[in-house]
């Protein structure tokens, strides 16, 4: 079963993604156990502070060593071979996450996901406490929540048993080296558009072979790069 905690100062913002839909299913099943965790039940002082002024100056805060350490090392334990779960800090700093990134991480099974916030995480908690730092995007959120969610929904949809088609984890969009080509459903006709006349013809190996094709031309349109990643020539059929 997949075990993952979340840390973060915004609890309440889990509550209604982990009870909706397959996340929320899974669960159910006892597939997968998510459990969130509010830091501000590590702080020792009567403010609950989590962070301070950065040295050197410069905006904003900085989440400090204390409380964030020792929570960490309570849900997960100290780095080394008898921690108990492989600790990920969401971080715009950190290693692109791709679906075979999730697969990585799927087979750590037990996971502790850090959610920053402010300007970031003082360096010595991840130092000395964070086993990788994972990164969404190139692009500026307040905080790890949603790159949490995001991560959670990934690793969900892989386990075994959750989907109702388990085919769908395996071939849907980045399950490979091509993006998924374009989808139709009823009504054959809308607005003067017609569904490819290869989808209706019944010819499972033509509707294949068309599937294909357009996965190719799509991912050679948008996202070039995932081709060159697997070694494929963009200009390529």
């Amino acid at each position: 079963m997949l075990e993952v905690d979340v840390l973060t100062l915004f609890p309440e913002l889990f509550e209604a993604f982990l009870g909706t839909a397959f996340v929320g299913q899974a669960r159910e099943k006892g597939l997968a156990a998510v459990n969130v965790h509010d830091l501000r039940g590590w702080a020792r002082d009567r403010h609950r502070s989590v962070d301070d002024n950065p040295y050197g100056g410069g905006p904003g805060m900085v989440m400090t060593p204390e409380p964030l350490i020792p929570a960490i090392e309570d849900l997960a334990g100290s780095v080394g071979p008898e921690r108990k779960r492989w600790v990920v800090a969401l971080s715009p700093q950190g290693r692109p996450l791709d679906q075979t990134g999730l697969e990585r991480l799927l087979g750590r099974n037990r996971l502790l996901l850090v959610c920053g916030r402010y300007e970031g995480i003082d360096q010595r908690v991840l130092d000395l406490a964070v086993d990788e730092e994972v990164s969404m995007g190139d692009y500026v959120l307040s905080g790890g929540e949603i790159p949490a969610m995001a991560v959670v929904e990934g690793l969900v949809r892989l386990v075994p048993g959750v989907l109702g088609n388990p085919e769908s984890a395996r071939i849907d969009s980045f399950g490979g080296d091509l993006l998924e080509g374009p989808q139709y459903t009823r009504p054959p006709e809308y607005r003067g558009r017609q569904v490819p006349e290869v989808l209706l013809s019944g010819d499972h190996a033509a509707i294949a072979r068309w599937r294909r094709e357009e996965a190719v031309r799509r991912t050679q349109e948008r996202r070039p790069d995932l081709l060159r990643r697997h070694g494929r020539d963009p200009s390529d059929g």
